[in-house]
């Protein structure tokens, strides 16, 4: 603890910050427990979607939409994202402000810090907590959040906060523990800065082309929508394809589940949390609250997705059939992408680079 003094104070952590903070401190066995178990089965996107959009959500949503309103309306002016978008966040979050965790941070980041995975990455979000204490937004003792060190009512790192939170109800603190005006501008602050477009959408389920070619559908083959609608690409709802920039083909379920069209401001949902399933859930949920369609082509609900152990399987069967997925280390990267499609092909089938049990059990048997 020491050394780690000596290193906050270098960083511009005042002693008296450092006492009032850390000398009351404590180990937490649970956090470690938490941070070493890695989950073993893979949720589907389907199924994580029935919860992040379900029907309760999402009246539970339109609700809260009204609740806030001067709040998520003044944010959505300011920083250009819809106030749909931000209630959407804060209720994937925190469910709405209701559960955004009872861990105190100082202890959670303290604790990872010394017997964590990721030691260096919590002694510099804990660098960062303890600067928020200094700054007088928060004291110490009211800092609490996730076991990972994420706190307030849209689950702000220390680090995040710092350099996104915003004071908007001018009371001298950036509080999104408490002020609905500060939860909502600092989270329009932070898709802003990652790259939300002003009046654009996150994007649109969409329906290919007979014809299309899947591999096609990937992050790195990004064009406008007007492009893709001269390629075929049409709005599942019949009606045009949104104005999107930059925006490419999603296939979250693989090709037999729903397309998406998905630009800029997807991605920068994706900088809050870098998961498909998580930005689609925010898309979704706040399409629901202003009152448009959810996801109308069927999801796959027979396809079993792969937990770590057979996704590394996968990927060295593939690697024995001369299919190259990159060092298997269990974890879906472009690379494994590429490898599946180029079974795919070599299979007959469609090269949509999803991999399922099914297909596992395939390669297995071959």
């Amino acid at each position: 603890m020491s050394q780690f003094r000596q290193q906050a104070v270098a960083a511009g952590i005042q002693e008296s910050t450092l006492r009032a903070a850390l000398d009351g401190a404590r180990y937490l066995p649970g956090v470690v427990e938490r941070d070493r178990s890695q989950p073993e089965f893979t949720r589907s996107v389907w199924d994580y979607l029935d919860t992040a959009v379900s029907p309760q959500r999402v009246t539970r949503g339109q609700a809260k939409r009204q609740e806030a309103a001067a709040a998520a309306d003044a944010a959505a002016a300011r920083y250009g994202v819809p106030a749909e978008v931000l209630v959407a966040v804060w209720g994937m979050e925190s469910n709405f402000g209701s559960n955004y965790g009872d861990i105190a941070t100082i202890d959670a980041l303290a604790t990872l810090g010394f017997d964590g995975r990721r030691a260096d990455w919590a002694r510099q979000q804990l660098i960062a907590a303890l600067r928020i204490v200094q700054n007088g937004d928060i004291d110490a003792a009211h800092m609490i959040g996730s076991w990972a060190g994420a706190m307030g009512q849209t689950q702000f790192l220390p680090t995040n906060f710092l350099a996104y939170a915003v004071d908007a109800d001018g009371d001298g603190r950036r509080d999104i523990w408490g002020s609905m005006a500060d939860v909502m501008a600092s989270t329009g602050n932070f898709l802003m800065r990652e790259g939300w477009q002003r009046g654009q959408t996150w994007g649109a389920e969409v329906r290919l082309p007979a014809g299309f070619d899947l591999a096609r559908a990937d992050p790195s083959v990004r064009q406008s929508s007007a492009q893709w609608a001269a390629e075929g690409v049409s709005a599942a709802t019949g009606g045009p394809l949104p104005e999107l920039s930059d925006a490419y083909v999603l296939l979250p379920a693989g090709a037999r589940g729903p397309a998406f069209l998905v630009g800029p401001n997807f991605r920068a949902l994706l900088r809050y949390n870098n998961a498909t399933s998580y930005a689609l859930g925010v898309g979704l949920l706040a399409q629901r609250i202003a009152g448009g369609a959810g996801v109308i082509a069927e999801w796959p609900r027979d396809l079993q997705p792969l937990g770590r152990s057979d996704m590394l399987a996968l990927q060295q069967a593939l690697a024995a059939r001369g299919f190259d997925p990159g060092t298997p280390d269990g974890l879906l990267g472009p690379a494994t992408r590429g490898a599946i499609r180029a079974w795919q092909r070599s299979s007959g089938q469609p090269a949509d680079g999803y991999p399922t049990r099914q297909m596992l059990q395939q390669l297995r048997g071959q």
